[in-house]
């Protein structure tokens, strides 16, 4: 039998952190090693012998929980939102001095909503128009979501690559955030309401059709499979990933 893959987690001891320590008490290949809340210190991981870390805390720590791993040699996979362009940056000087290591930044983990996404950025390619809606708990701190900035990302991207044309706005007159947060050119737009837990559209139209894709998340399990997939693969991926779709084999 192989070696279970030692892992620690930080963010324990909330809703995610919690959901995923379950996950990973419960995975056959794995043991949970560590297990760090707020006030923790980070040396608890490398004292309990981890070789992976899950990080599920908050903006402001993330990258310092994550640099820590990478310096002393420990693949990292990334649930906590906020983790911008310059922050990448800097993660990606520290691993280029430990290569082999891997890290898994993802905006979201359910594998339906990494599909979604895919599918609609292929899908973006063939339609006139597209506009990104994301609706969560009024409990959630940022707006729009990590998921909706990577979904408008990658459509932006995809359009670029295909040649397709801005979409078409005759827009003069509105009241400001009527049209929505422009991601590189894409409109999204966040729905804050009770009763929700995190859920997307992507709209998509030309003339005499469209198409909606959309993605339901009704509780914390939905994440786990994804974190599950991110320990189990993160050290065959050295360096920075970004987004679960790095991982998997989507065939385009």
């Amino acid at each position: 039998m192989s070696t279970p893959i030692k892992v620690a987690i930080l963010g324990a001891r909330g809703r995610m952190g919690a959901a995923a320590v379950d996950a990973v008490s419960a995975a056959s290949d794995m043991e949970l090693v560590a297990a760090l809340g707020r006030g923790d210190q980070l040396s608890k991981i490398t004292d309990a012998g981890a070789t992976h870390v899950v990080d599920l805390t908050v903006p402001e720590s993330s990258e310092a929980n994550v640099t820590f791993a990478v310096e002393r040699g420990l693949h990292a996979v990334v649930g906590t939102t906020g983790w911008d362009e310059p922050q990448r940056a800097r993660l990606e000087a520290v691993l280029g001095q430990h290569p082999e290591v891997g890290v898994l930044i993802a905006p979201n983990f359910a594998l339906g909503s990494v599909l979604a996404t895919s599918f609609a950025a292929k899908a973006a390619t063939y339609f006139d128009s597209v506009e990104v809606i994301e609706l969560h708990h009024p409990n959630k701190v940022d707006a729009p979501s990590g998921t909706a900035i990577r979904t408008a990302e990658l459509i932006a991207a995809a359009r670029r690559g295909a040649g397709v044309p801005a979409a078409p706005d005759a827009t003069e007159k509105l009241l400001d955030g009527a049209r929505g947060a422009l991601v590189d050119g894409v409109p999204v737009h966040a729905v804050r309401l009770r009763g929700l837990t995190a859920h997307q559209e992507v709209l998509l139209g030309s003339e005499g059709e469209a198409l909606t894709l959309r993605h339901d998340s009704f509780g914390h399990s939905s994440f786990m499979p994804g974190i599950l997939l991110g320990l189990r693969q993160a050290a065959s991926h050295p360096g920075l990933s970004y987004g679960l779709d790095r991982y998997l084999d989507l065939g385009f």
